[in-house]
Protein backbone atom coordinates (compact mmCIF):
# COMPACT_ATOMS: atom_id res chain seq x y z
CA UNK A 1 0.00 0.00 0.00
CA UNK A 2 0.84 3.45 0.35
CA UNK A 3 3.05 3.85 3.19
CA UNK A 4 5.56 6.20 4.85
CA UNK A 5 8.84 5.05 5.93
CA UNK A 6 9.26 6.39 9.98
CA UNK A 7 11.45 8.85 11.18
CA UNK A 8 14.82 7.54 12.15
CA UNK A 9 16.12 9.79 15.08
CA UNK A 10 19.79 9.19 16.93
CA UNK A 11 18.09 7.75 19.82
CA UNK A 12 16.63 5.19 17.50
CA UNK A 13 17.94 1.87 16.98
CA UNK A 14 17.79 1.86 13.65
CA UNK A 15 20.56 2.62 10.81
CA UNK A 16 21.01 6.49 9.95
CA UNK A 17 22.17 7.44 6.50
CA UNK A 18 23.96 11.33 6.28
CA UNK A 19 21.12 12.79 4.61
CA UNK A 20 18.93 12.63 8.01
CA UNK A 21 22.02 13.19 10.60
CA UNK A 22 21.43 16.99 12.28
CA UNK A 23 18.46 17.73 9.97
CA UNK A 24 14.96 17.53 10.01
CA UNK A 25 13.29 14.36 9.76
CA UNK A 26 12.76 12.76 6.06
CA UNK A 27 9.16 11.26 5.18
CA UNK A 28 9.94 8.85 2.23
CA UNK A 29 7.24 6.98 0.43
CA UNK A 30 7.23 3.48 -0.06
CA UNK A 31 6.65 2.19 -3.56
CA UNK A 32 3.28 0.13 -4.12
CA UNK A 33 3.68 -3.11 -4.99
CA UNK A 34 0.45 -4.85 -6.25
CA UNK A 35 -0.07 -8.16 -6.14
CA UNK A 36 -0.74 -10.16 -9.25
CA UNK A 37 -4.20 -10.59 -9.05
CA UNK A 38 -4.65 -6.65 -8.74
CA UNK A 39 -2.33 -6.29 -11.63
CA UNK A 40 -4.18 -8.66 -13.86
CA UNK A 41 -7.56 -6.60 -12.93
CA UNK A 42 -5.99 -3.74 -13.05
CA UNK A 43 -4.71 -5.05 -17.28
CA UNK A 44 -8.20 -5.83 -18.21
CA UNK A 45 -9.70 -2.60 -17.19
CA UNK A 46 -6.74 -0.68 -18.97
CA UNK A 47 -7.62 -3.03 -22.10
CA UNK A 48 -11.38 -2.10 -21.91
CA UNK A 49 -10.78 1.80 -21.29
CA UNK A 50 -7.33 3.87 -20.90
CA UNK A 51 -8.95 6.34 -18.50
CA UNK A 52 -10.63 5.07 -15.23
CA UNK A 53 -12.72 8.09 -14.15
CA UNK A 54 -15.32 8.95 -11.76
CA UNK A 55 -17.62 6.21 -9.55
CA UNK A 56 -15.68 3.40 -12.17
CA UNK A 57 -12.47 4.66 -10.19
CA UNK A 58 -13.97 4.16 -6.76
CA UNK A 59 -15.21 1.01 -7.13
CA UNK A 60 -12.06 -0.83 -9.12
CA UNK A 61 -10.13 0.75 -5.93
CA UNK A 62 -12.70 -0.62 -3.21
CA UNK A 63 -12.80 -3.77 -5.45
CA UNK A 64 -9.24 -4.18 -5.21
CA UNK A 65 -8.61 -3.25 -2.01
CA UNK A 66 -6.31 -0.10 -3.14
CA UNK A 67 -6.60 3.55 -2.78
CA UNK A 68 -8.38 5.67 -5.29
CA UNK A 69 -5.19 7.46 -5.81
CA UNK A 70 -3.27 4.55 -6.58
CA UNK A 71 -5.67 3.35 -9.33
CA UNK A 72 -5.29 6.65 -10.69
CA UNK A 73 -1.32 6.52 -10.65
CA UNK A 74 -1.14 3.47 -11.75
CA UNK A 75 -3.82 4.38 -14.97
CA UNK A 76 -1.58 7.34 -15.46
CA UNK A 77 1.72 5.53 -15.34
CA UNK A 78 0.45 2.62 -17.80
CA UNK A 79 -0.72 5.04 -20.38
CA UNK A 80 2.54 6.28 -20.47
CA UNK A 81 3.88 3.05 -21.22
CA UNK A 82 1.07 2.39 -23.21
CA UNK A 83 2.51 5.33 -25.59
CA UNK A 84 6.00 4.42 -25.19
CA UNK A 85 5.33 0.88 -26.63
CA UNK A 86 3.37 2.64 -29.63
CA UNK A 87 6.03 4.95 -30.43
CA UNK A 88 8.00 2.63 -30.45
CA UNK A 89 6.58 -0.30 -32.81
CA UNK A 90 5.87 3.19 -34.90
CA UNK A 91 9.60 3.36 -35.48
CA UNK A 92 10.15 0.14 -36.20
CA UNK A 93 7.88 -0.13 -38.99
CA UNK A 94 9.57 2.81 -40.00
CA UNK A 95 12.84 1.70 -39.99
CA UNK A 96 12.02 -1.67 -41.47
CA UNK A 97 11.16 0.88 -44.69
CA UNK A 98 14.01 2.68 -44.42
CA UNK A 99 12.22 5.53 -43.39
CA UNK A 100 14.38 8.03 -41.03
CA UNK A 101 12.06 9.24 -38.38
CA UNK A 102 13.10 12.91 -37.21
CA UNK A 103 14.58 13.49 -33.59
CA UNK A 104 11.47 15.34 -32.26
CA UNK A 105 9.59 11.94 -32.95
CA UNK A 106 10.66 10.69 -29.48
CA UNK A 107 8.64 13.33 -27.64
CA UNK A 108 5.04 12.00 -26.96
CA UNK A 109 3.97 15.34 -27.22
CA UNK A 110 3.86 18.20 -24.26
CA UNK A 111 0.00 18.37 -23.65
CA UNK A 112 -0.49 14.76 -23.11
CA UNK A 113 2.53 14.23 -21.10
CA UNK A 114 1.40 17.17 -18.55
CA UNK A 115 -1.89 15.68 -18.58
CA UNK A 116 0.03 11.92 -17.05
CA UNK A 117 2.14 13.70 -14.47
CA UNK A 118 2.25 11.63 -11.84
CA UNK A 119 1.29 13.72 -8.83
CA UNK A 120 1.49 11.51 -5.57
CA UNK A 121 -1.18 12.29 -2.84
CA UNK A 122 -0.40 11.54 0.44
Amino acid sequence: GLELSHCVGPSSLGPTGPWRSGGPCKMKRVRTVFKPEQLERLEQEFLKQQYMVGTERVDLAATLHLTETQVKVWFQNRRIKWRKQSMEQKAAKLSQFGVIQPASADSTGGKDHEEDAVDVEL
